[in-house]
């Protein structure tokens, strides 16, 4: 073991934010500032472990870094991966992966409002910018520790998933987040559990409630109603009390439970609101309750 290795602080951690251009880098890193992150933006990967090094030397000062790394050249994945394994190496530093994604028409759009040039297409269309761009990442994404699908989020959405993500870093609590969603806008990619709630009563196909979600009173109480429902949150609920505290103890931080229905506005809103409600917060979990979809027919 090396003198660096013997010397360093085992709390410290060490966040990578990459991913491609547009797909809300910018918002991941303010969001960690609010968590307390000393933040760099644009570093070039080779100076990841004069940072290492900064860490070390603050004698706790510094103990949550996140540094967000572009692509500008090929060179890139290689100095990336070289300067992490050498802090691996020598430190012993959490390092995490966060890597932000979105689809090519949302990134396009994207590009359009904001009238910015792609970095890898600077004289061309955007398109051929995020493709190849897409390809370049494609290794680096499948090494991720977290990845972010940010296509249909807002903003403030984004946020308040990162802030959920990395909250435990002040605690040793796990983060719980309950997440509806509609399977015809596809899975959730970053979802540990999913579970299929379109066996139940449609709310959808009773007029007066189409147009609420579950989070209003009468959806909810249409969906809770029947037996069926009643006899699903039982099994599912028992469910969940036994992997939760077992994915705390494989030392996970974070477990995403997402709940769909068709169009994720009413069946899997009301499901969600049920489950954080009885799982609720306690000593060792976090619980927050989110919905992707819920207003999506709305635009």
């Amino acid at each position: 073991m090396t003198d660096n290795l013997k010397n360093a602080a085992p709390w410290a951690t060490l966040i990578i934010i990459t991913g491609m251009s547009g797909a809300g880098k910018t918002i991941a890193v303010q969001s960690l500032e609010d968590l307390g992150f000393f933040c760099v933006d644009n570093l070039p990967p080779v100076l990841i472990p004069k940072f290492a090094e900064l860490i070390e030397q603050s004698n706790g000062k510094i103990g949550k870094v996140a540094l967000v790394i572009d692509l500008r050249g090929r060179e890139f994945f290689t100095a990336l991966s070289e300067s992490l394994n050498y802090v691996k190496d020598h430190f012993t530093i959490h390092c995490e992966i966060l890597f932000l994604n979105a689809n090519d028409s949302v990134l396009v759009q994207r590009y359009k409002e904001s009238r910015r040039r792609h970095p890898l297409a600077p004289d061309g269309m955007p398109l051929d910018g995020i493709r190849l761009e897409r390809k370049m990442l494609k290794e680096l994404r499948s090494s991720a520790s977290e990845v972010i699908d940010t296509s249909a989020m807002k903003p403030a959405t984004l946020k308040a998933r990162i802030i959920s993500r990395f909250s435990h870093l002040e605690s040793s609590m796990l983060s719980v987040n309950i997440t509806s969603f509609g399977f015809k806008y596809g899975i959730p990619i970053d979802a540990d559990l999913v579970f299929d709630v379109r066996f139940l009563p449609n709310p959808h196909y009773v007029d007066h409630l189409r147009p609420n979600t579950g989070q209003d009173s009468d959806v909810y109480d249409y969906v809770m109603k029947w037996p069926e429902t009643q006899a699903f949150l039982t099994k599912l609920l028992d469910m969940l009390h036994f992997l939760i505290p077992q994915y705390r103890k494989e030392g996970k931080s974070q477990v995403i439970i997402g709940i769909g229905c068709t169009g994720g506005k009413h069946r899997s809103v009301a499901i969600s609101e049920y489950l954080g409600k009885m799982l609720g917060a306690s000593e060792t979990e976090s619980v927050s309750v989110s919905h992707r979809d819920a207003d999506r027919d709305r635009h």
